[in-house]
Formats: C-alpha cells, structure tokens, sequence
C-alpha cells in the first residue's frame, strides 16, 4: 500500500514537471513566433531619450524693414552623451578633449572656455574677475563643494583631483578642466547636449569628421547663429547675447531655460528676450540594445518673433557719422566724447541713438578686454545713461515757469545792466545785448543769464521744479532698455547730502548750474514737448513685432502719452519763437542756413569739474536742444559734446541731422528762399 501511494507521488511530480515545462514552451513559443516582431521593435528601443532642438532667435529690423540683427545657418561642435565616454571612462574623456582644445588653438580658434579660474600675470591661479556669482556657484554643494572661503588654488585642487589631471601641465589642466567642470553643471545627458565651440569654421569641421573615429562622440550641429548686418550701427541700442549667468539662471529657469541656453544680456536683445526667444522643438534619441542610435524630429522648432524698431538706421548712420566728425575736430582737454538723440516730436519714436567713442558689436568677442579697458569708454552708453548739467539749454523751461504762474508778463521787458546783484554777491551775464532791455524771447536767443536769475527768484525753486517734472527731467523716460534717472536739484535732495538749500542755488539752478543732472534722451523729450504743443509721450525703440512669418502682429506699439503739461498757446508759442531766433538771428544763424527747413534751438554750456593729468580742472560741456521744422515741428534732437566750449559749436551735428531727414525721408517740403515768387 505504501509502494502504491509512493508510485503515485512520483507519477503526479513528473506530470507537474512536465506540465512546467509545458507552459514554459508554449510562452516561448507565443515570444517568437506569435509576438516576435513587436518584441524585437521593442527591444530596438530601450532607452529613448527626448532632446530639445533649440528654436532660431527672431530678427531685429529697423522701421524700413532693412536688417539689423538676422540670421544665418553656422556649425557648431557639440558632445553627444551617447557616444562620448562616461564619467566612469574619465582618462579617454580627457584624451579627446586634449586633443580636440589643441586643434583649436592651433587653427586659431575660440571654444567655450567658461570657468572662472585664470593663470594671473605671475603664473598663479586665481579666480577670474566680475565673476563672482559663477565663483560662489563652482564651490557650492552641487559642484565643487567647498567652503564658501576656499581659495583659487582650493578650487583647482579639487579639479585637478576630481577629473584625474595630474599628469597635464597646469595651463592644460586648466583647459581640460574647464570643459569638464561644464559636462557636470549643465547636467550632461542624451537630453542635454553639450557645446565645445560655436560658428566653427568649415576647415576644423572637415578635421574633426577626418578623425570621427578618434573623436568618439564629437559631432557637428547645423544651428542659427545671430549676425549683425552693420555691427557699427547703434550699437549700444540693439545689445548682444550670451550665455545664461549662474544668477540669471535662477530666475530663468521657472521659463524653461536650461544652463546652456542663449539669452540676451542688454539692450534690444534683452528688452526684448520674451519676443525674441522662439519655440524649442524636440528630437526622440533611440538606442538599441546593439548600441545603434537613431534620431527622430518630433516636433519642429519655431523661430522667434520678429522685433521692428522705430531706429531708421540711415539716419542712424548720418548721426553716428556727424558725431564722430565734429566731436574730434576741435582741440578739447579731454578725449572727444559725446551723444545725440532724434525723436519724433508726435509719437515718441526714438529714429536715432548715437553714442562716441562706440565699437563694432560684431567683433566685441574677440575685443572685449580692449574695449573695457579703451579710453573714452566705447561700451557705455552716454545717451541714456550719462547724466549732464544742462546749463542754459534749460532757460526754456524757466520761461515757461514763470509765464505761466504770472510772474512774468508776455511783453515785460527786463533791464540787463551785465551782472546781477543777489544777496549782496555779483553774477555775471556773459552776454553781450544791442539792447539791454530784454524780453522773454529775446532772452532766450541771446541767452541772458541775468534775465534768467530774475526768473527764477520770482518762481522759486519749487515751482520751477514741479514744472521740470512735466517735462520729463530727472525721471526715468520709459524707454525699453537700460537709462540712468538723472537728477532734479531740491532743497530735498540737498539734505540727504546732509547740506541746506540757500538762495544762490535757486538762480544757480535757472540758468542750468547747480545739481541739476539729465541725460541726452530726457532733453530731447523736454524739447519735443515743447516743441509739439506741450504733449509728453513716452520715447520707445521698438515700433511693433511680428511672427517670424509676418502672418501675424503680436504687438503693434501705439503712441503713450505720459501726460499733457496743459501749457498755454500763448506760453509756447513765445518760448517757440525765441528758439527760432537762435537759429534765424542767434548764435546757429550760420550752421543752420542751409538747411531746407526752419529750425529752433537752445544752446548751453555747463561746467564740470574732470580730473586731467592728475589735477581736477573745469572743463565746459557744450550742449543744444533743438526741432525742425519750426512751423510744424517734426522731429527733435538733443546733443552733448563734452569738453566743448558752447552748443553752438557742436550744433552741426544736428544741421547734418536736419539735413538728411528732410532731403530724404521728411514729410514737409523745402523751404523757399525769401522774395521767391510762388507762380
């Protein structure tokens, strides 16, 4: 009985045994025959990866549709994470970046060299300058991980430790260091390529492709590349791009940007990065399990906005061109340096935006240590962020005060014995007058300085201010880009200096003196005010923007009227008037009689006080306000030629100005000579 039960046991173990087996053929057969082909796709397909394919940044242009900043199809070397050595492979890993930083540097070259550790003058590390955020960055816990006062030397240590580069020299330790240092803090991976160099050239790419073999994961990308169709033009206005700040990163990457990305760093470019930044597409990286990759677009990329300035860039050029000419051809104790701004008196738009010494922003990589240490300060914009006394180019503004509270009555004349007694102190006039008894506009073309302090004893500094307000001076305009507010000298202000306010400030500050200091695009809007009837608009650079494709207007920038100064007609039309004079029978009378129309202008000039060899000295800033033509003003311009006796002197400029606008792009016709019969 119990040799029964046991032949049954071994009976039912081998029929457990076989049905295993069983069940086990008939799923292996099921996996290769029946589902065998989506097994194998399956298995062509295990790790895909999704890689962003970066969007083409949209184009600038300027209000004629011709081309500032566009773009162009460039190569570029980028480091594919599936076919370049893993961390684990780090000796091969800095064999070929060995190698492939030789060859740059022996074709002359430039690839991405972005640590912030530099070999100073004596040979030793240390830590690069301006870059501190990018410094505090390297020793944080996610990278180096070092105390917050770890040294240079500390940081190249670790480096040198970390990426297994004793036995380079220093100079190429470094090198190599650096791309490595970049691998890890982009967060290198099949999704996130890495850029060696950009714009490479044909030659070093036909080299780099020789040689693929050697250069395991190295590949060439076909991208956009920003390129400036005049880098000479407005500069300081259109800005430039660049990598992502370990800082900006912060604030950047809640929008989607990763650290590698491009952004724009000033001007247009940045103002406008919202715009400007088009729409990435992706790319699907599959690999197989053989190790083969293949790439798939899953989503094209679109192109960013097309950004249309008010900047006309043939003016742009004719100012650019007549700065430059007249600013260095007089002798001036310092360097010849200036600005000149054109506005459009009715909307705001900002035609021109000069600056001299400037540079070629399409070679600014390669000069960028020349630039920031040139003489004269090329990279600074003095336009809208350079702030000057104003001197007597604020004489308008005070006629207006004092016209308009009553003080002064339209037709008051005002004796001008050459000097002005104040407080038991002598001011001078500086002025010569065929008659010394003086009216408001014959003040204003002759200038007279004792006329003026009158004025501004009889307004007061607080009126004479709140009426400066209106006209925009010591605020901020509302521009697009970067601007300096300037100053409006107060009895305020001057105790925060810890000082009192007496008398003398107030006649000081109505004939342009004091503390009172205003950039370049502030006065040319005061002049605009004035000049179209006593509207205020916001000055702006940017007319509208459009898609790529023009298919669509994004944004279409109307006319922003920041206030209307209620000034009366009468008031303006006698401040106007005295602004014709200067051009028709003043100081301008001989720059200004060519042109084909009217103008009106004010000259000042202004002391400041400049350090010159080594010893402070006063030095004049010469400076003009002026619009055209004089009947039905257009546009306006302001100017500042520093070290310049007198406006008057650098008023060709503007002549140069008024010239071109009106024999080419002006809506007003020529005017015709007195006694022409008009058949």
């Amino acid at each position: 009985m119990k040799k029964k039960k046991r032949n049954m046991r071994g009976f039912a173990a081998i029929c457990l045994i076989f049905a295993a087996f069983g069940a086990f053929s008939a799923v292996l057969i099921k996996v290769q025959l029946v589902d065998g082909e989506a097994y194998a796709a399956a298995g062509n397909s295990l790790t895909p990866k999704t890689v962003v394919v970066k969007a083409a940044r949209g184009e600038i242009l300027d209000r004629n549709g011709l081309p500032l900043i566009v773009n162009r199809q460039g190569n570029s070397i980028i480091f594919e994470s599936a076919f370049f050595p893993t961390a684990r492979e780090q000796e091969q890993r800095n064999t070929i970046i060995a190698a492939l930083i030789r060859l740059f540097e022996e074709s002359g070259a430039q690839w991405q060299d972005k640590l912030p550790l530099v070999f100073d003058a004596k040979g030793s590390i240390a830590f690069a300058p301006d870059r501190e955020s990018d410094i505090a960055a390297m020793k944080s816990k996610d990278m180096l991980n070092l105390n917050n006062y770890a040294t240079a030397r500390n940081c190249f240590d670790a480096l040198i430790e970390r990426y297994g580069l004793k036995s380079y020299k220093p100079e190429e330790a470094r090198k190599i260091a650096s791309v490595c240092y970049e691998l890890k803090r982009i967060g290198f991976s099949v999704s996130n390529p890495y850029t060696f160099a950009e714009d490479v050239s044909v030659e070093l790419v036909a080299k780099i492709k020789e040689n693929s073999s050697f250069y395991k994961g190295v590949e060439v990308e076909i991208v956009p590349y920003r390129e400036y169709a005049d880098g000479t033009v407005a500069p300081h206005v259109l800005g430039m791009t660049g990598a992502i700040s370990a800082e900006n990163y912060k604030q950047l990457k809640a929008k989607g940007y990763k650290l590698n990305d491009t952004v724009g760093i000033n001007g247009i470019q940045a103002a406008m990065e919202d715009y400007l930044r088009g729409t990435n597409g992706e790319k699907t990286v599959s690999t197989d399990s053989e190790g083969n990759t293949t790439t798939k677009i899953t989503k094209q990329p679109v192109q960013g906005n097309t950004v249309i300035l008010t900047i006309d860039s043939n003016l742009q050029r004719v100012a650019q061109a007549a700065l430059k000419e007249v600013l260095t051809s007089f002798k001036t104790p310092v360097e010849p340096a200036g600005s000149v701004v054109v506005l459009k008196v009715d909307t705001g738009e900002v035609l021109a935006c000069a600056t001299y010494p400037s540079y070629d922003i399409s070679t600014y990589g390669e000069n960028v240590d020349n630039l920031s240490k040139a003489s004269g300060s090329p990279l600074w914009n003095r336009a809208l962020m350079s702030a000057y006394e104003w001197g007597s180019t604020t004489k308008p503004s005070v006629a207006i005060a004092a016209l308009e509270e009553n003080v002064l009555a339209p037709a008051e004349r005002f004796y001008c014995p050459g000097s002005y007694m104040y407080y038991g102190r002598r001011f001078k006039c500086e002025q010569y007058h065929a008659s010394r008894r003086v009216n408001v506009v014959n003040a204003i073309k002759e200038s007279c300085n004792v006329f003026f302090y009158e004025m501004g004893d009889r307004v007061g500094i607080t009126k004479m201010n709140e009426y400066r307000t209106l006209l925009g001076m010591g605020q901020k305009t509302g521009v697009e880009i970067n601007e300096a507010p300037g100053r409006l000298d107060s009895p305020d202000y001057r105790k925060t200096l810890g000082q009192t306010w007496v008398p003398g400030f107030t006649i000081q500050s109505a004939i342009g003196q004091a503390g009172n200091l205003f950039t370049p695009i502030q006065m040319v809007n005061y002049c605009a005010t004035v000049a179209n009837g006593g509207t205020r608009y916001q000055p702006h650079f940017v007319q509208s923007i459009r898609s790529y494709d023009f298919s669509k207007t994004v944004l279409d920038k109307t006319p922003v009227v920041v206030c209307q100064t209620g000034f009366s007609k009468g008031t303006l039309d006698l401040v106007q008037h005295g602004m014709e004079l200067v051009c028709s029978e003043g100081y301008c009378r001989k720059v200004f009689a060519g042109l084909p129309v009217k103008a009106a202008a004010k000259t000042g000039t202004s002391q400041v006080m400049k350090t010159i060899n080594g010893k402070s000295t006063k030095i004049n800033n010469g400076l003009l306000i002026c619009y055209a033509p004089a009947e039905k003003p257009e546009i306006a311009v302001s100017l500042v030629a520093e070290g310049f006796q007198s406006g008057t002197k650098a008023a060709a400029i503007a002549a140069e100005i008024f010239d071109y606008y009106f024999r080419n792009t002006g809506s007003v016709e020529p005017a015709l000579a007195e006694n022409t019969l008009v058949g």
